[in-house]
């Protein structure tokens, strides 16, 4: 192999302004001018564009670049242009170009003025194309992203896998592959796919000390938790992750009316207006872009100083890829994720109906992404544990596990419990049946194979099963057990495991946070995502449930426990504050019952000598209302739920949530014509007497009770028709 270090420098120096490489880039390079196929695994920030930028301009020909979005090809293309004086020196290739300006592209190429040319996968299966690059002169191909490729990767593109035959058609020449994020099963797919097995792999370790990790309870108060994070980072850029754009459109319209920089950005804007907020953000005049995952791949801001995500990803390589846009000039990032297991349910909903290869490795990676939120461990060593990288010490200081500890337990005989039932199951099974055989759970699967003859079934029968996870989890980490993820997670049992059950040691570990609680299961026991005032908060309750009792209610009709929450944290002395507490409004609730819980919290406020806080106040969006209006004039004319969500181009589930908002904030919805339209008066009167009777409006708890009886659109509604008649 030739030593291309000399030359190397001196381009490097002469191009980009630098003096010496980071991390594995020149052993890359080198490899590269060798003609040898390289495969790069490299975290975001430390430099992967490089790798491919700098041998293009020294060797003869034009680069390839094959890269998935148009957006990051006009960033690459740009910032190539700033280093050179020719701007024919980088072009992209695309849909997005009319043919004046494909002219010019192939002229530049032909002359030998282009060095690198980025296409999407896409481009190169147009027939024009593949003619063209046939005629030109090829240094290397670089597949950027290159986690798109595999089916397990979060990212993944089915063009993707036509790569490695349209390179043949074209013309063999050498390939380097480039990822930020790839698991050991995805790294195959990759090599596989694109036909490089034989590629020199160079892997930078994937951990980035400067981020802060951290995974929050997501509450109903959510957007005012993130509204406050915002307003404590004055001045500095954020990304906010959604899963839905819906979700993007409401949050990013809440952050501007409260005053926030701010702009959405997802994939069913139109181009124009997704690059002019874009821009917008990269030239720092607005500090907030609220996203779906089409944001950011390829971004050059390196000085991004929080990532949030509204929503869990689906896959643990999509958090890590997504947190790695925070901090790349190796300064502050805070990595914040609201998480609620809840909100798994939701994704679980998502992937059903694809093909069941598909659902299998969209459930296996959501258990991945489960396991890392609900953990009480070290967040940096589950992520790099996670690519296949061991982190060697128990605590990084920089997550809030570390920073919060909780109490190590001993769960020797767990794990031995554990191990020896994943033996006697022949490391044929995943993690929830070999805790059901330990619990002696008699499910259908366990019938069919006949575990309950194991000698292990019902051993652990008084163990808690969320621990029994723990267990499970943390001896994965440890080396114990293996999670095979190339067959969806079948647990097999390593030599350490064999060992370990034949002479058993202390094994300690922590139990797994709980984030399935609801705001008043929180409250309840004492730990509130806010400074609540707990003797005021009694107190409040206490006159919910006198007025309740007098007048033959429940109590949550009057007020629900988040609005006497948030009464006990920002402490209301006039109309005016109570109205602006969630759950009350302007409506009747306000004027029938204000007056009382003012003159208590007034007391009380007196008595106590209470500096009342300055609180953030969330103001709501007015142009918001014009849905509602729409909706509540829908079913004032008595147009049919189902009609009316096909109007306003919302599925049924969300129309619901939108009455139920309206319902909350204090107006009266009539749905009896819908109601008496599709429900039996007997089956409706026993919903509606659950209600009366409850001291609950929770759906959820009610769809637990009646749900085997009746659909959860049935009880949503009918609780709908009993907060309307009682509630308002």
């Amino acid at each position: 192999m030739a030593d291309y270090k000399q030359l190397l420098a001196q381009e490097l120096k002469r191009n980009f302004g630098f003096d010496s490489f980071k991390g594995n880039q020149e052993a890359i390079m080198e490899n590269l001018l060798n003609e040898k196929d390289t495969f790069v695994l490299m975290p975001t920030g430390g430099g992967k564009s490089l790798c491919y930028q700098l041998p293009a301009l020294i060797m003869e020909g034009t680069a390839i670049v094959i890269s998935p979005l148009i957006a990051l090809m006009k960033n690459q293309v740009d910032a190539m242009r700033h280093f050179s004086e020719k701007d024919g020196v980088a072009h992209f290739l695309n849909s997005s170009l009319n043919k004046q300006a494909i002219d010019q592209v192939k002229e530049d190429v032909t002359n030998g003025v282009t060095k690198l040319l980025y296409v999407a996968p896409e481009s190169l299966t147009k027939d024009e194309n593949v003619e063209f690059l046939r005629s030109i002169r090829i240094s290397f191909y670089a597949v950027d992203e290159a986690h798109c490729i595999s089916e397990w990767g979060h990212d993944f593109r089915p063009e993707y896998r036509k790569i490695r035959p349209l390179i043949n058609e074209i013309g063999v020449r050498p390939v380097i592959a480039l990822t930020a994020t790839a698991t050991p099963k995805v790294q195959h797919d990759i090599q596989k796919n694109l036909g490089m097995s034989d590629a020199k792999v160079f892997k930078s370790s994937f951990n980035r000390p400067n981020l802060y990790y951290e995974v929050r309870t997501k509450t109903s108060n959510v957007d005012k938790d993130i509204i406050k994070y915002i307003k404590s980072q004055e001045g500095k850029s954020g990304i906010i992750y959604c899963l839905s754009r819906k979700t993007v459109e409401d949050l990013a319209e809440k952050l501007i009316v409260n005053d926030i920089k701010a702009l959405p950005y997802h994939a069913g804007m139109d181009g124009a207006k997704r690059t002019e907020n874009q821009d917008a953000f990269l030239h720092e005049e607005v500090d907030v872009i609220v996203a779906t995952i089409a944001f950011g791949m390829g971004i050059d801001k390196p000085d991004v100083r929080y990532v949030i995500h509204y929503d869990i990803p689906k896959s643990l390589e999509g958090y890590y890829q997504e947190t790695g846009r925070a901090g790349r000039d190796g300064g502050e990032g805070q990595c914040i994720t609201f998480y609620t297991n809840k909100d798994l349910q939701k994704l679980e909903k998502f992937i059903q109906g694809k093909p069941i290869s598909e659902q299998e490795i969209g459930k296996q990676l959501l258990v991945e992404t489960a396991a890392y939120a609900e953990s009480s461990i070290c967040r940096r060593k589950q992520l790099l544990h996670y690519f296949g990288e061991e982190y060697i010490p128990d605590a990084c200081g920089n997550c809030d596990n570390c920073l919060s500890p909780k109490t190590l337990i001993e769960a020797k005989e767990e794990l031995c419990a554990a191990i020896e039932t994943i033996i006697a199951l022949k490391e044929k099974f995943k993690v929830g049946h070999v805790i059901d055989v330990l619990k002696g759970k008699n499910t259908n699967d366990i019938k069919m194979y006949r575990h309950t003859d194991l000698e292990m079934f019902g051993s652990m029968e008084n163990t808690d099963a969320k621990l029994l996870n723990s267990v499970i989890r943390q001896a994965i980490i440890a080396g114990y057990i293996v999670s095979d993820i190339e067959n969806y997670g079948l647990l097999r049992v390593t030599d350490l495991g064999r060992a370990f059950v034949d002479n058993p040691v202390s094994f300690r570990i922590v139990e797994d946070r709980d984030y399935s609680e609801s705001d008043q299961e929180i409250q309840e026991k004492g730990g509130t995502t806010c400074a609540v005032d707990p003797m005021l908060f009694a107190m409040l309750k206490d006159l919910r449930k006198k007025i309740a009792k007098k007048l033959n209610l429940p109590p949550y009709v009057i007020f629900q426990d988040p609005s006497l929450e948030a009464m006990a944290t920002t402490y209301p002395v006039d109309l005016e504050e109570l109205q602006k507490i969630p759950g009350v409004g302007a409506g009747g609730k306000a004027k029938r019952y204000g007056e009382e819980f003012i003159e208590l919290i007034k007391r009380h406020v007196e008595e106590n000598e209470i500096e009342r806080p300055d609180d953030l106040w969330v103001r709501t969006v007015p142009n918001k209302s014009k849905q509602k209006l729409a909706i509540i004039q829908g079913i004032d004319r008595k147009i049919p739920l189902d009609e009316l969500a096909k109007s306003k181009c919302l599925d049924f589930n969300e129309l619901l949530e939108e009455i139920e908002a309206i319902v909350n904030s204090g107006t009266k919805i009539d749905l009896d014509y819908y109601l008496e339209e599709i429900m039996d008066d007997e089956d409706l009167e026993e919903i509606f007497d659950y209600f009366k009777d409850s001291e609950s409006d929770d759906s959820e708890l009610a769809i637990q009770e009646l749900g085997d009886v009746y659909s959860e659109e049935e009880i949503r509604m009918v609780r709908i028709k009993f907060l309307s008649e009682y509630g308002i």
